[in-house]
């Protein structure tokens, strides 16, 4: 018999559990019931939100700081003591092919004059020697037909507006009209790069949607309402984060993340709502029970998933850097307008269009495929039989007698089960050797900053680089900037420290040249630099960095009060990467420690919270390998838009850390809400997999098809890293709606048993009071 105590811990569990759903329902059948109100405040939200975010909406930008990094300090060294060689560098490239440049100096004069006068330009420095007999300057070949203007600015030119061009161009026009070619390098060129669209993307993604929905479950309807919620709750989204662009610096990548996060996430919420709703219809429920038995249901496992993704996105902000944290924000929006948009806005259009959801059809209309088990009965049309034996369940707020029951397999998605569940350890031996190979290029990943070669050839910042690469040698693309303070050295000795690092500073392996250390004007500093012999993405330069960093400019002042820097814009990205080599793994341990309690307390399973947290480590570790495969090691990248080899862009394993972890739990919380739902109602473990595979398998593979083609879109972008998040993140959800949930989860479940479900039981019994007292003390209620 059981206990007095135990049996006052399951009470108030399924007292809290029903208090729950209960809410849940009732929200659900409020919004399908007053379907009118609901819909005329998101209208409102659309159009009032745009409006505002029209008004008062900020701007994107790629400027960001590293305060405490050796480069940062360097440049506020360099700004303090010459205040006209410091700020943001960029290069106005010219080039001649029919005579030198010496030929149109005035032009040149002109140019560099105009340059001068324009707001945010603190320096600019003529490619040009200051008389026709005067020494080099460096930034003029040999030929004098490739040369460039060095203009310093005090903040990133993509921060300054498009209209800021106009003045460029104005500037250079002489040069134009002289018959020189001119391109824009560096920040500059990003300014000028045509705006980012991806409309393309958007569009294919939706058409495919529309096809999968189409085919998967055959109603016109039903396939209009998740892209209708996904667009709204996307629209509303960016226009959240507009408003917040206001008051602080995103990206620029912010709104294409945002936006391929919320079309995926709000598709996928919105169908599996649906989805439950129109088996509710077709079951005989009337249309506001069955959007309210959806809410309480699939919208619980929506609000979990959602949950689940934030907190991996909030994850982002232990890298302790900004500009990380925020695209975490930025993606963050779209997910939180996504969870509201499935548990309102859904069930308001499902109350809207009623039984009419099936009326235009391509095809015979399906929702889950099966109905849910019910205790106590048998299913419509007698699909299974059944055996049973006494239990006491809630239902209706009452205790009374049920059914337990372990059906006997129909359909084909529990057969399959089945099949796993005699052979669990081939399936979970072929699902491992299947991530493990997948896996395998992840271990010679190369994190770097990618460069302005790896653009498009119609972007002018890759045109300056292919100049440049030309007339000056690949590092002159992204030069070190050494920067040494002697301002704690007596006078005495600074001859002997200028000469100390002219011996360390010559024949450096890995460089192509070292300027001659020059004073600044007040004489406290020195500064020289260092360009590279490879280009600013390869592996050389990090090792250049690394080795006047820690090695050549340290002994070059040995045995003095001096104190070194490498700086740059190149130099920064090299410091930025080894932020994110050092944090990575903290915030990989943060985001899976937070993601495994939040299963642990949704499903009250030890093991199955541990298994979800180890099995898509797996997946994320798999579909890093693919990544790595097509851009470091070039399979398949020129197909792909993806011009030769490069690194993974340093904060994209981060972000797809951050995404997939996130995502991939979606599938995992839909797919265990229906076995938790069978395991509670039949306490037949195997069964419960069976049945929770037979009942997703249709949803979880469209959804699964409709995201990755979502993400697979935005391959078609200009953005080398919008194309690596895009390939990343749409692999991931495949390796995970296959590979994850079709081998791995269903053998590792079957060799669990109920052992999964198992959960220490001073934790169940602190778990259970938590929950009964906040929950039923905010209804007014006690225990």
């Amino acid at each position: 018999m059981t206990s007095q105590s135990e049996q006052s811990d399951t009470d108030a569990e399924a007292r809290a559990a029903l208090h729950e759903a209960g809410g849940l329902q009732r929200l659900g059948e409020w919004c399908a019931r007053r379907f009118i109100v609901v819909l005329l405040l998101w209208l409102v939200a659309l159009g009032g939100l745009h409006a505002l975010q029209g008004a008062f909406g900020g701007t994107y930008s790629d400027s960001f700081s590293l305060p405490g990094t050796q480069s940062d300090d360097g440049a506020r060294v360099l700004a303090r003591h010459a205040p006209g060689t410091g700020g943001i560098g960029a290069q106005i490239v010219l080039h001649d092919t029919r005579a030198p440049l010496t030929a149109v100096r005035s032009q040149i004069d002109r140019a560099v004059g105009s340059l001068r006068a324009l707001p945010h330009v603190i320096s600019v420095v003529s490619p040009l020697p200051a008389t026709p007999s005067g020494p080099p300057t460096g930034a003029l070949t040999a030929d004098g037909r490739i040369a460039y203007i060095t203009v310093g600015f005090d903040a990133i030119p993509a921060s300054f507006g498009a209209a800021y061009l106009h003045g460029i161009d104005r500037a250079v026009e002489p040069l134009r009209a002289a018959g020189v070619r001119v391109e824009y390098g560096g920040p500059l060129g990003e300014l000028a790069r045509p705006l980012p669209t991806d409309l393309n993307s958007e569009v294919i993604g939706f058409a495919v949607a529309v096809t999968v929905l189409l085919l998967g479950f055959g109603s016109v309807i039903a396939a209009g309402v998740p892209l209708l919620t996904a667009l709204v709750g996307v629209a509303v989204g960016l226009s959240c984060l507009g408003l917040i662009a206001a008051a602080s610096t995103f990206a620029s990548v912010s709104p294409t993340l945002a936006t391929m996060i919320g079309l995926g996430v709000g598709i996928d919420y919105a169908l599996f709502l649906i989805t439950r709703h129109r088996q509710q219809i077709m079951d005989g429920a009337d249309p506001v029970t069955a959007a309210g038995r959806a809410v309480a249901t699939s919208g619980r496992a929506v609000v979990v998933s959602g949950c689940t993704v934030i907190v991996a996105l909030a994850g982002l902000y232990v890298s302790q850097v900004s500009f990380i944290g925020k695209l975490g924000v930025a993606a963050a929006v779209t997910v939180v307008i996504a969870v509201i948009g499935a548990i309102t806005l859904v069930p308001a259009l499902l109350g809207l269009v009623g039984r009419r959801i099936d009326r235009y059809y391509v095809r015979k209309p399906v929702a889950e495929g099966l109905p849910a088990l019910r205790a106590g009965g048998t299913r419509p049309g007698g699909a299974r039989q059944v055996r049973t034996r006494r239990v006491r369940t809630w239902q209706g707020g009452t205790r009374q007698a049920g059914t337990r029951r372990s059906a006997e397999a129909q359909g084909t998605w529990h057969r399959y089960a089945q099949r796993v569940e005699r052979r669990p350890w081939w399936f979970l031996l072929a699902g491992l050797v299947a991530v493990g190979v997948l896996a395998i290029p992840v271990f010679s990943i190369r994190l770097g900053h990618i460069d302005d070669g790896a653009d498009p050839r119609s972007f002018t910042d890759r045109r300056a680089y292919d100049l440049i690469t030309e007339g000056f040698g690949p590092g002159a693309n992204g030069p070190f900037l050494l920067v040494v303070d002697q301002s704690r050295v007596p006078r005495a000795g600074r001859p002997a420290l200028a000469a100390g690092l002219t011996e360390a500073l010559t024949d450096v392996p890995g460089a192509a040249g070292i300027s001659p250390l020059r004073p600044t004007g007040d004489g406290q500093v020195l500064t020289a630099t260092a360009v590279s012999a490879t280009s600013p993405q390869s592996a050389g330069t990090s090792a250049l960095f690394s080795r006047l960093k820690d090695d050549v400019l340290p002994r070059g002042v040995s045995g003095t009060a001096a104190t070194t820097y490498v700086t740059g814009a190149t130099a920064a990205a090299e410091d930025f990467l080894d932020i994110i080599r050092a944090r990575l793994p903290l915030i990989i341990g943060v985001v899976v420690a937070l993601a495994f309690l939040i299963i642990l307390v949704v499903f009250r399973g030890l093991l199955v919270a541990l298994k979800a947290a180890v099995l898509n480590l797996l997946s994320i570790a798999a579909s890093y390998g693919v990544v790595v495969a097509v851009f470091q090691w070039g399979w398949g990248g020129p197909a792909l838009g993806i011009s030769g080899t490069v690194p993974i862009e340093s904060y994209v394993p981060m972000m797809m850390f951050a995404i997939v972890f996130g995502l991939s739990m979606d599938y995992e919380v839909f797919l265990l809400a229906r076995v938790h739902e069978s395991w509670l109602l039949t306490g037949d473990s195997r069964a419960a997999v069976a049945h929770g595979l037979e009942i997703t398998a249709r949803v979880i593979t469209c959804a699964a098809l409709i995201m990755a083609s979502v993400f697979a879109a935005f391959i078609l972008s200009d953005n080398i890293v919008v194309k690596m998040l895009g390939l990343g993140l749409a692999v991931s959800v495949l390796i995970d709606a296959t590979i994850v949930r079709l081998l791995l989860v269903p053998a590792v479940m079957t060799l669990l048993g109920a052992r999964a479900w198992w959960l220490p039981r001073r934790l169940d019994r602190e778990q259970d009071r938590y929950r009964f007292r906040n929950r039923y003390r905010d209804a007014g209620n006690r225990p």
